[in-house]
């Protein structure tokens, strides 16, 4: 099947308005699109639109931290505060690369559209929460992304935007790019879509301060390959090879079974046990997956503005991988007889600034109950209850799909009892 059908069949039975993926195999480039950028304008897609990327922006806010690493202006082992006096943790800069800083992640505060919102941002943190002792463990962290941002602010005299500009953006060739939603209108811009209707999410631009975490980056698929291929050649004079080599090196394991979520993590990038790396994200109905595959000389990205995204994953990109001789995992999915567990040492409420779950004993598996909390229902969430089964060790995954695919926790035990409820994060018992 070509690509564009086979792009335009798997949207269609996941209810993705419109998608466009990117892929670079053999030194050629390969591109597709399908559906609207917007359903209430039918604006259609092209393979030139962009779409926000999310967290796959934190590997660019990485490579600005390696810029100012190569040039002897930042020590990774150093505290962050040795740069930024007003940051109030004792992490590191490279525990705030490899999400080992400890503290609350989930910090979405708008602090302005000014120039100094990041410094806002970092005077609010002061105020975050304690999850866990620095480099003890992996809990992803979007608030030491924004805090990595700053630091590049601060040191490069600019903005973490213009910097990206100066540094990233321009050098490598790019032009469908939009870092503002008034760069974004002078594009082919697509439009978030939530919910069984897919209906257009109302608020386009998200905080600013949020930024070098991955609020407001845009970018046709064809560029986010673009930038992969940059560590495929080794920094191509943007990076050093041993900055290019260093993000891509695991750093840190993720506690659970490796799924869409990577078992490891490098400077920046996630770190797949089949031979790839690279970062997915997501914002209010807009998602993005990619892949750099070096043993395949292969970059895939793709991004979608609705509906359930994952299955795109496997009915789109999964396959293109394989079918350049990459044995890629599916994800994990229910045993087909699991067995019984005793919920005890799990049962509990643990609780995070963005989230608070709930678990109990359900058929001798677990129920978990999420609650958001005021930003994540302001994004359109609301409470549900999940049924998970056994799956593996201290391990559980979703008896049933959601959003197209089984989705797995893991429990960090201390003294028998669970710690943590990791979900990728690492949510303490309450």
């Amino acid at each position: 099947m070509e690509l564009s059908e086979r792009l335009e069949t798997a949207a269609r039975a996941h209810g993705v308005p419109g998608a466009a993926v990117a892929v670079w195999h053999d030194g050629r480039l390969h591109e597709a699109a399908t559906g609207v950028l917007n359903t209430a304008t039918g604006v259609e897609t092209t393979t030139g639109s962009v779409f926000q990327i999310g967290s796959a922006t934190k590997p660019w806010t990485a490579a600005l931290v390696m810029q100012l690493a190569e040039e002897g202006r930042v020590d990774l082992d150093r505290p962050v505060a040795d740069y930024l006096p007003e940051f109030a943790f004792p992490a590191t800069v490279r525990q705030l690369l490899t999400h080992t800083g400890g503290f609350d992640g989930d910090v979405f505060e708008d602090t302005g559209r000014g120039d100094d919102c990041l410094d806002a941002y970092v005077a609010h943190l002061k105020g975050a929460g304690r999850v866990h002792e620095p480099g003890e463990l992996f809990s992803y962290c979007n608030a030491g992304y924004c805090v990595l941002g700053a630091l590049v602010a601060r040191l490069r005299g600019t903005t973490w935007e213009q910097a990206m500009r100066e540094r990233l953006i321009g050098p490598l060739g790019i032009t469908q790019a939009a870092l503002f939603a008034e760069e974004a209108v002078l594009l082919r811009a697509s439009a978030g879509h939530i919910g069984p209707d897919a209906d257009v999410f109302p608020r386009w631009q998200m905080p600013r301060s949020n930024g070098p975490a991955g609020s407001t980056f845009c970018l046709a698929p064809r560029e986010l390959v673009r930038f992969g291929r940059m560590f495929l050649a080794g920094g191509e004079g943007v990076l050093s090879p041993e900055s290019a080599e260093a993000m891509r090196t695991p750093q840190v394991e993720v506690p659970g079974v490796a799924g869409l979520l990577a078992g490891a993590w490098g400077l920046g990038f996630e770190i797949f046990e089949w031979g790839a790396y690279g970062h997915d994200g997501g914002t209010p109905g807009q998602s993005t997956f990619w892949r750099i595959v070096p043993g395949a000389d292969l970059v895939i990205a793709m991004g979608g503005n609705g509906g359930a995204f994952l299955g795109l994953i496997e009915d789109v990109a999964y396959p293109v991988i394989r079918e350049a001789g990459v044995d890629v995992p599916g994800f994990p999915v229910p045993p087909e007889r699991p067995g019984r567990v005793d919920a005890a040492p799990y049962e509990g409420r643990y609780e995070g600034p963005a989230l608070t779950l709930e678990v109990a004993a359900a058929d001798g598996g677990l129920a978990v109950t999420t609650i958001p909390g005021e930003t994540a229902r302001g994004l359109g969430m609301q409470t549900s209850t999940s049924r998970y089964v056994h799956l593996s060790g201290d391990s559980f995954v979703t008896a049933e799909p959601e959003a197209g695919a089984h989705h797995t926790i893991t429990f960090v035990m201390r003294d028998g009892r669970a710690a943590y409820l990791h979900n990728g994060r690492a949510v303490a018992r309450a």
